[in-house]
């Protein structure tokens, strides 16, 4: 059977709490004593859980992280650079997703009641903010991971979206492109609406067409326009998925990319180096986002004041086939 903190406490003629503070080398407990608790624990082959080890302090050494379905094609970097930092730092993840709506949510906030855990992570899972900042005014530490521009009060790690906007323009208006279709992500979203501007404001057009950040929406999309008999020689896709979508519907139409029509993406997600031609996109730093949003919770868990702002991490282009 599994050795446990009450098992090492009845033979060491102590409590559980100084056990838990004895593991915690808390200098409130004497050296006699603490040496007793020591040699219990190893003449038991006690193994301490992160719970016990933060029994004295309040603390589960635990840090949670709420997510929308791990569907999301760039989840799994960032959800890396979360797991990299925090186990580095002697910590466990808990993992909610909102797979299932309202039911999600309503089991989540009930773990924090629970206080099973320190602080929390977010990729804001939609409809969820206002629970989540509710949570932080509570009392409990927060830091969101991609900003769509609700500019909580809690920290935030997000990327330069408008300069990545700007990025792609550059980038086809540089190579003689000038008639292209933004396919943008829903405009709710502060980051769609942060890359348009920026791409704009480098190479206006009035070919919009808005997507869901699915590929079959960025397919819909240009096969809606070139319907309509627009000639365009460029498409700015707010996500890779779109992009992909893009590529499908112009080789379906005959035109040549990047001879006829030149393509970039956003995010740099795997799919991007295999599509054909590889996507030209503009790259997201996801799994160091995840590493400074994780980062950022353990400071505040560590007593350290917040950011006076967001921490914005920076884009890159990163030049492809699709846009040479």
């Amino acid at each position: 059977m599994r050795v446990t903190i009450a098992d090492v406490a009845r033979e060491a003629g102590v409590s559980k709490t100084t056990v838990s503070r004895v593991l915690n080398d808390r200098a409130d407990v004497d050296s006699v004593t603490a040496a007793r608790v020591r040699e219990v624990i190893g003449a038991l082959g006690y193994v301490p859980s992160s719970g016990a080890v933060g029994l004295a302090r309040g603390r589960s050494r635990t840090v949670a992280m709420l997510t929308p379905p791990l569907t999301w094609p760039w989840m799994g970097e960032v959800l890396q650079g979360v797991v990299d930092t925090v186990e580095a730092a002697g910590y466990g993840l808990l993992l909610y997703t909102c797979n299932r709506g309202a039911e999600s949510v309503a089991h989540f906030t009930g773990q924090v009641s629970a206080r099973a855990f320190d602080g929390l992570l977010v990729v804001e899972p939609e409809g969820t903010l206002e629970t989540i900042t509710a949570m932080h005014r509570r009392g409990l530490p927060v830091v969101l991971v991609d900003d769509r521009g609700h500019h909580p009060d809690f920290p935030s790690v997000g990327t330069t979206d408008r300069e990545g906007g700007a990025s792609a323009a550059r980038h086809l208006r540089d190579s003689g492109r000038g008639r292209p279709l933004v396919v943008a992500g829903p405009t709710a979203f502060g980051c769609v609406r942060d890359r348009l501007d920026g791409f704009l404001g480098v190479l206006p057009t009035g070919l919009i067409a808005e997507g869901d950040f699915s590929e079959e929406s960025g397919r819909a999309a240009v096969e809606r326009v070139l319907a309509g008999g627009a000639r365009i020689d460029s498409v700015f896709a707010h996500n890779d998925l779109m992009a992909a979508g893009a590529l499908r519907a112009l080789r379906a139409a005959g035109l040549r990319v990047p001879e006829d029509v030149a393509v970039v993406g956003f995010d740099d997600i795997p799919t991007a180096r295999h599509t054909e031609p590889p996507l030209t996109t503009v790259r997201q730093p996801m799994r160091a986002m995840g590493e400074s949003a994780a980062r950022l919770l353990l400071a505040r868990l560590a007593g350290e004041d917040p950011p006076a702002g967001p921490l914005v991490l920076p884009t890159e282009l990163v030049v492809r086939g699709s846009a040479p």
